[in-house]
């Protein structure tokens, strides 16, 4: 169980993780309501990563944010998983998972229709993958 960290500890917290993520505020006391949406985005990451969960689940992660923090949040992701987390990497965007993943599993209307991986993990296979569908299993 954890124990409540002290004003200290939080402090040095949100310093590791503001200059780790990148987060652009005035001061840590800034209310998350007053950042970017991205730096929304990457605070609630911050969070979780304090927890120093040994598996992720990021679903959408980048949707809605600009391109450099987005950029950001899949270096990250691709440095957690060098560090030896797991973590599953969920959207829609075809190119930001070839960016991000090692393996993909390819779902069409809720149905798994793939799994890919290796040489396999490129735009066309997916597509190929996507519209063909043979493979589906359900989920």
């Amino acid at each position: 169980m954890l124990k409540p960290m002290s004003r200290k500890e939080m402090e040095e917290a949100a310093d590791k993780y503001m200059d780790i993520l990148q987060i652009k505020a005035a001061n840590r006391e800034t209310p998350i309501k007053n950042l970017s949406g991205g730096n929304q985005q990457k605070v609630i990451l911050g969070r979780w990563l304090l927890t120093n969960p040994e598996y992720l689940i990021l679903d959408e992660p980048t949707r809605g944010i600009d391109i450099g923090t987005k950029t950001e949040i899949q270096k990250l992701v691709l440095k957690l998983a060098e560090e030896g987390k797991a973590v599953t990497f969920i959207s829609s965007e075809v190119e930001e998972m070839l960016r991000t993943c090692s393996r993909m599993i390819v779902m069409r209307d809720g149905r798994k229709v793939g799994e890919l991986s290796g040489n396999e993990l490129s735009q066309e296979t997916i597509m190929k993958t996507i519209a063909g569908g043979e493979k589906a299993d359900e989920i």
